[in-house]
């Protein structure tokens, strides 16, 4: 995508497969914004993603007229107001409702995602009790969409766009460990989002192709769980 027009200049250093790019594509792509993708090698980092982000070192990065701005929900903030004349909203007006839109994303971040890690990651035990957890913070938000096509009530907002960026990469390490996280049965609401969310104009574009990503996530889970060398 081309960087530069009306928007000013807008480079996201990132990688297709990663989920937190996912969520700034998503953002980018809802809001109209053209930009250019600058794919990363996270073995070999760039020296511009070191000086763009010289405190975590760590993707994505959002470069909007030379000024970088980083981590995913923070980056989608920042959307938010910088071209907040541009529809999709993905904050409510209300002060009280945007405070719980925030807990929700924060939610997901500090407690859902690093049980989803260690689904991918764990074996035996370990990867049950992740698998447990993380059913857990799923059943708390399917509490919270109860009455609502999305999270953000008729249209994606912040939360949908959170839990969204991870969404095709949850179905993905569901087959790739043979694990059920976003049960139907169990989950109604939260399984209608999912396919709804991943169909919606905007979302469906920038999602990675689930056969190419679930060759690239099965070779980093081998790597993951392959007994060491020599033993």
């Amino acid at each position: 995508m081309e960087g530069c027009g009306e928007d000013g200049q807008v480079e996201l250093l990132g990688m297709a497969y990663s989920p937190f790019v996912l969520r700034v594509r998503i953002a980018l792509a809802l809001k109209g914004i053209h930009y250019e993708l600058i794919e990363e090698d996270i073995q070999n980092k760039s020296e511009l993603l070191l000086q763009s982000n010289p405190v975590h070192k760590k993707i994505p990065v959002l470069i909007h007229n030379g000024k970088p701005v980083c981590e995913s929900m923070i980056i989608v903030q920042y959307i938010e107001e910088a071209w907040g004349n541009k529809a999709s909203n993905f904050m409510p007006k209300d002060p009280y409702d945007r405070a719980i839109a925030r807990f929700w994303a924060a939610f997901i971040d500090d407690k859902f995602t690093p049980s989803i890690w260690g689904v991918f990651k764990g074996v035996g035990e370990e990867q049950q009790k992740a698998v447990e957890e993380s059913v857990a913070s799923l059943l708390l938000l399917e509490e919270a969409l109860s009455g609502k096509a999305y999270f953000g009530g008729d249209e994606i907002g912040l939360v949908d766009i959170a839990l969204g960026g991870l969404s095709v990469i949850i179905q993905t390490i569901e087959r790739v460990t043979d694990s059920v996280l976003i049960d139907t049965l169990k989950m109604p609401l939260l399984s209608t989002w999912a396919h709804k969310f991943c169909k919606a104009e905007g979302v469906k574009e920038v999602l990675p192709h689930p056969a190419k990503l679930f060759e690239f996530l099965s070779e980093i889970r081998a790597k993951f769980t392959s007994p060491p060398a020599g033993k």
